[in-house]
């Protein structure tokens, strides 16, 4: 009897093996968790340094800057889902553009010539509007330049337009200076009112 407490006391070759195995998947758990507390931690720095770089790349508010930023320093995973949810829409550089494109519209919208009577868009060139049929402007008699409808003298050869102004038309703002306007009173043989 002695004899078999004997035997089941030497460990035999499978309790040899479970042991080994067993400091086998210690030694490898340690640096495995080693591993995944660097990941973390590189992603965590990661994270922090994105929302820095994307929220100074959308507001110039220093506070906002370091409250986001701050945020998903605390709390990595839940303040990025916050941060994206609350940051502004578009990057300044976006705005800038936008804004670029905004006045470029405006210039290009002023730039354009439009008829006083349909507003039109007109072109610098046209004696009549294409839309309306408004009379724009007339050629001189002389050099055969288009002229406005109130000069009377051709500033590119100094013609005297005989008929002086043309007559107002419809849309046209009424001339001052014009024979038989009200505008123009004699006194004393002195003119008043507006030479155009």
């Amino acid at each position: 009897m002695n004899g078999f407490l004997v035997i089941l006391a030497t460990p035999g070759p499978t309790t040899s093996t479970s042991s080994g195995l067993l400091n086998t998947l210690q030694g490898l758990v340690g640096p495995l968790v080693g591993c995944l507390v660097a990941f973390f931690v590189v992603f965590w720095v990661s994270l922090v340094v994105w929302t820095w770089r994307d929220i100074r790349a959308r507001t110039q508010d220093f506070l906002v800057q370091v409250l986001a930023t701050v945020l998903v320093f605390i709390f990595p995973i839940g303040g990025l889902f916050i941060y994206m949810i609350l940051r502004p829409r578009q990057t300044l550089a976006e705005i800038y553009e936008r804004q670029l494109e905004e006045e470029s519209l405006l210039a290009e919208m002023t730039e354009r010539q439009t008829c006083n009577n349909c507003h039109a868009r007109i072109e610098s060139d046209f004696q009549v509007c294409p839309s309306c049929g408004q009379k724009l402007k007339r050629p001189c008699p002389k050099c055969e330049r288009l002229l406005e409808l109130r000069w009377t003298f051709c500033p590119y050869c100094a013609t005297h337009l005989a008929g002086g102004p043309m007559p107002n038309m419809p849309g046209m703002p009424a001339m001052q200076g014009m024979p038989g306007n009200p505008s123009i009173s004699s006194m004393g043989g002195q003119v008043t009112g507006n030479r155009y």
